[in-house]
Order: structure tokens, then C-alpha cells, then sequence
């Protein structure tokens, strides 16, 4: 009876495994035939092979797209100026005009891997710089690991910060978390710096802020930019949309120095999309060597917020964001 019992178990441990698989299949996305698809069976995202490299979708299978798409850039390809496009991209930071706007709209090259696959465009013309991204998906629930890489190609050494930008669809909120708070007069150091553009309003009624969070609200009646910044050793955000969140997190390192006053993140919107971007360290890059900006992402779905508060924000939001990048 024993015997038949393990032998029994390990058949179903088995079965189990054998399902749990990470599934990379090339597919036409929306007017682009060389896309890829990753999936293990409950989250997908769509990889641009004939433009990028760019992650365009990203939700769960037979759900919302929780990335934007620009319709009309869509199945184009060859544009000579930067598309934006949609999804999740690599730039080189802080933000040059002509450099870090460099198009990406020629074909990359795909590697596909166990977990996922690797999106590699050629050398750009204009910078000497070549972007990959790597995806690494778990066999089963909402883990990806995502790589964002640049190599310095040219032969001089370049200082510049890989920089992660997610183009979040309409419609939602982002959030993320200060450092640690604390209280005066016990807690007397500086913790970390808020960061303003020239077009910063704090009065703009998209922004929202409690003593732990920031957010930040996608307005599609709203044409006027808002930007802000900050630095947190534990990166974060969130954003919700249709009771659905997409948390990216990544690690920061208090010792080096960051872009844009010290920013390891960063949030942008308009009437078209809300971006959540998160940066590494400003590195002199020598010539062949790589640098690269690792996020973990998770997909969560009937999250219910009932109010914007740090209670809520810890009892609802927190121990998703926890989850996402830590070891099952």
C-alpha cells in the first residue's frame, strides 16, 4: 500500500511539473509577424521581434493588456525618428534628445531560452550602444524576471545608467513606497530626495501623497505632463487599472550615484499613458563591457483598495509588492 501510494505521488508530482512549463511560441501581434509570446498558462507577454527591443504586452491569459498601445504605430516598422509605441523598453540615461530618443525600429534579433527569451537590436548608428532585453519567466504563477541590458559598442569609454521604462495603459493609478518613515526628533537624517522637471505641479490633482507613498493618477482628459523622482533602496511601483496590478521591483544601492539628482525612480503621465521607470547607477562604461537594470514583475487580479491611505496602501497593496522577486 505504501509502495503504491509514493508511487502514486510521484506520478502526480510529475504530472504537476510536466504542466508547469514556460511556453515560447512565435506569433503575429497586431499587424507585426515576428512577434513572440511567452507564457506558462496564467500570464503572457508579447515580444517584438520586427521592432524593439520592446515587451508590448503584458496580463494575464484572455485579460486586459496592462501595457499601452499606440494604435497607429502598431505593424510599423523602419520610422526614422523614435515611435513610443507602448510596453516596456530600454533607454541610457539621464535623458539626452538625440541619444537616449534613438529609434529602435529595426528588426532584433530573438534567442530563445528555457524561461523565456532574450530581444537584441544591432548596434544603433547614432550611439554605439546595443540594447537587449531578457525575459525569465516562473513555470507557474506571476513571476518574470526582467533584464534590461545596454552594451557600449563604441571604442571610448561612455558614462551613462540603464533606465527601465514601463508605458502604463489609460485609465489607472501608480503607487510607490518612501523609505522607512520615522518620527522627529528621533529620526533626524535626510532619507532620500523628491525630485522636480520644470513642469512639476504639485498642486495638479493627479498627485496624491500619504507619509509612506506617492501616487500618481492617468488622466486621459489631462494633456499636462507630470514628472517626479525619487530614491528608494527597495524600488518599487504598482499600478492599478480594472482591479488588476502590475508591480515592478528592483534594488537600488545607497553607495552609488544615480541620475537626475539621485533617482532610481521615476513617474511620468499625460493624457495618453502614465510611465513608471526604474534606474541604475551612473557607470563608466568601457568599451564591449554591459550594463543592466534588473526588474522582477507580478500580476495580481481582484485587488480591491477601498481608500488611497497608508492603511489600506499596508494591508492591501504592501504584501503584493513584497511577493514579487522573492523566492517561492
Amino acid at each position: 500500500m505504501l509502495r503504491t501510494a509514493l508511487l502514486l505521488l510521484f506520478i502526480g508530482l510529475h504530472a504537476m511539473n510536466m504542466a508547469a512549463v514556460v511556453k515560447v511560441e512565435k506569433t503575429e501581434y497586431k499587424g507585426w509577424p515576428n512577434c513572440y509570446r511567452v507564457s506558462n498558462g496564467e500570464i503572457e507577454l508579447i515580444v517584438t521581434g520586427d521592432v524593439g527591443p520592446r515587451v508590448i504586452r503584458f496580463g494575464f491569459v484572455g485579460r486586459q493588456n496592462l501595457f499601452k498601445e499606440f494604435p497607429d504605430q502598431l505593424g510599423r516598422s523602419g520610422e526614422e525618428k523614435f515611435q513610443l509605441r507602448g510596453g516596456d523598453r530600454v533607454w541610457k540615461a539621464p535623458e539626452d534628445p538625440v541619444a537616449t530618443w534613438a529609434p529602435d525600429n529595426v528588426p532584433v534579433v530573438i534567442q530563445v531560452t528555457p524561461t523565456g527569451l532574450v530581444a537584441r537590436e544591432p548596434i544603433e548608428p547614432l550611439t554605439n550602444l546595443q540594447k537587449e532585453i531578457e525575459i525569465s519567466m516562473a513555470p507557474s504563477g506571476t513571476g518574470v524576471t526582467v533584464s534590461h541590458r545596454i552594451t557600449n559598442r563604441s571604442l571610448f569609454a561612455l558614462e551613462f545608467a540603464p533606465w527601465a521604462l514601463t508605458m502604463m495603459a489609460q485609465g489607472g493609478t501608480a503607487v510607490t513606497g518612501f523609505p522607512p518613515r520615522g518620527k522627529h526628533p528621533i529620526n533626524l537624517e535626510a532619507t532620500n530626495p523628491l525630485v522636480m522637471w520644470a513642469y512639476t505641479d504639485l498642486a495638479d490633482s493627479r498627485w496624491k501623497f500619504t507619509k509612506k507613498y506617492m501616487m500618481l493618477r492617468q488622466d486621459s482628459k489631462n494633456s499636462e505632463a507630470q514628472k517626479l523622482g525619487l530614491f528608494n533602496p527597495d524600488t518599487w511601483a504598482a499600478y492599478i487599472l480594472n482591479n488588476e496590478v502590475f508591480v515592478k521591483r528592483s534594488s537600488s544601492d545607497p553607495s552609488k550615484t544615480y541620475p537626475d539628482f539621485g533617482c532610481s525612480f521615476e513617474t511620468f503621465t499625460n493624457n495618453d499613458f502614465l510611465e513608471m521607470e526604474t534606474l541604475g547607477p551612473l557607470t563608466k562604461v568601457l568599451p564591449g563591457h554591459t550594463v543592466e537594470q534588473v526588474e522582477h514583475w507580478g500580476l495580481y487580479h481582484n485587488v480591491m483598495l477601498s481608500y488611497w491611505t497608508d492603511d489600506e496602501l499596508d494591508r492591501v497593496l504592501l504584501p503584493l509588492v513584497r511577493s514579487v522577486g522573492s523566492t517561492p
